[in-house]
């Protein structure tokens, strides 16, 4: 637990930090993992003390939609507001790759708020980030062709991986960027002809020239 109390003391106050420490479970999780999934209840609010996160929400059409990233330090601003409003899951979240977080008690959530000054200001920091992570997801989607898009997407999957390979098929990009399985294809081999990126069977290796 001292690592963890390292990690933690950077944005929160030390008395917290205890309080976590003794009253919170550490949870792990394998890649591919559903750490949250549509419809169920939410009890605890995820802080992720290692690894990446996928958060996911499907439309109307039953069709997934990628909604942002987490990584370390960062928690779900939909998890919060379910756990507080006793709502069922709105999102999936998904674990990126090996996934170490804290669990946060829903009867914590509140309680701290008015308790903690460094808490009420993490949980509103994570509001407004993401919040403007969506933002950018809407201006892309309005303003932005689908081979920028792309792009965008790939290097951001390749930055919170910290890895060049991406191990996705032409259909996962197609349904978390909410197009088609062929537009993506032929997009990918526009880009494999340009010497950006070189494609296997459900792997994607960026280049330098990327």
């Amino acid at each position: 637990m001292t690592g963890l109390k390292e990690k933690l003391k950077h944005f929160l106050e030390l008395k917290l930090i205890d309080e976590i420490v003794e009253g919170c479970k550490v949870m792990s999780f394998k890649e591919g993992d559903v750490i949250i999934d549509y419809n169920k209840e939410i009890k605890f609010m995820p802080l992720i003390v290692s690894g990446t996160i996928r958060v996911m929400r499907k439309n109307e059409d039953g069709h997934e939609l990628l909604l942002y990233y987490l990584s370390s330090n960062e928690s779900c601003a939909m998890a919060y507001t379910c756990c507080m409003e006793a709502r069922k899951s709105e999102i999936k979240a998904i674990a990126e790759d090996n996934v170490e977080l804290i669990s946060i008690p829903h009867e914590k959530l509140d309680e701290w708020l008015v308790k903690y000054p460094s808490w009420k200001s993490y949980i509103f920091n994570s509001f407004t980030q993401r919040f403007n992570e969506l933002l950018k997801s809407l201006e892309s989607i309005a303003f932005h062709k689908l081979d920028e898009r792309l792009i965008k997407y790939l290097k951001n999957k390749s930055r919170v991986t910290g890895k060049s390979s991406i191990l996705l098929s032409h259909n996962q990009i197609a349904e978390e960027m909410g197009t088609s399985r062929v537009v993506i294809s032929r997009l990918l081999k526009q880009l494999e002809n340009d010497k950006k990126l070189l494609l296997y069977r459900n792997e994607i290796k960026l280049l330098s020239t990327f």
